[in-house]
């Protein structure tokens, strides 16, 4: 509803890079995401509260050269999603480093995406309109709650899910530049996605789909103790 009345447009941001016209709009990524590193900036998220040794893994791994999309893994009420938001917190604040600097922590709504496709190939050509802004942007860290949800999504006879798209997307391709008779090879990641889902649904949904697997690095989150729920409540107190 939020995004039908035009807050998702000034949550994710308008442009892309210097120079802005309309040519670097991101319409789709507008409509259907919100731009959690601008709401950073604005002070518009919470603090997170003893998770910094996963928000670190998290940063490592998308760091790496290959597989290098991170997949959180843990129940409801373990913070996955705060994981992205000090992910966030950290590339508004500049705390990473340089590779990171001018990254955009966009959160996709898939249910907003799949919403009112009603026909064969219109959530296929919505997705392929995500991935071609991601692509032209270049600074885009994509975060996709219950990413399990993308198997089987907008499928029906003839189609093709949501999976099936997202797959080449996160692949790496290698490129060979010829300099000076001699040939470097750049490897260029398409699109860097952060999935979150429980143990239970990553089995069913994503494990046994190899191809999809190969694209995400599990990184697992346990639930708080008591004591440190403790700590948690007693930071966040001041903020209510």
């Amino acid at each position: 509803v939020i995004c039908m009345v035009g807050e998702c447009a000034d949550s994710v941001g308008a442009t892309v890079g210097p120079g802005s016209s309309n040519n670097n709009k991101m319409p789709t990524l507008e409509e259907y995401g919100t731009n959690l590193t601008k709401l950073a900036e604005e002070g518009k998220l919470d603090l997170v509260v003893d998770r910094q040794q996963q928000i670190d893994r998290v940063i490592q791994i998308l760091g790496r050269r290959t597989k290098n999309n991170p997949c959180l893994i843990g129940e409801s009420g373990v913070c996955k999603t705060a994981i992205v938001e000090g992910l966030a917190l950290r590339i508004a604040t500049g705390d990473v480093a340089e590779h990171f600097e001018g990254k955009k922590v966009i959160s996709l709504d898939m249910g907003l995406l799949v919403a009112g496709t009603k026909y064969q190939g219109e959530l296929e050509e919505r997705l392929k309109k995500l991935m071609e802004e991601i692509k032209q942007s270049g600074k885009i860290i994509l975060f996709i709650d219950e990413v399990h949800t993308i198997v089987g999504a907008g499928a029906g006879e003839g189609a093709i899910d949501a999976a099936n798209i997202l797959r080449p997307a996160l692949a790496r391709v290698t490129i060979a530049l010829s300099e000076i008779s001699k040939k470097v090879c750049l490897n260029l990641n398409l699109m860097q996605c952060i999935g979150a889902t429980t143990l239970d649904e990553y089995g069913k949904h994503i494990e046994k789909y190899s191809s999809l697997r190969r694209r995400f690095l599990p990184v697992k989150m346990p639930e708080p103790t008591v004591d440190e729920t403790i700590q948690i409540l007693k930071r966040l107190r001041e903020r209510y």
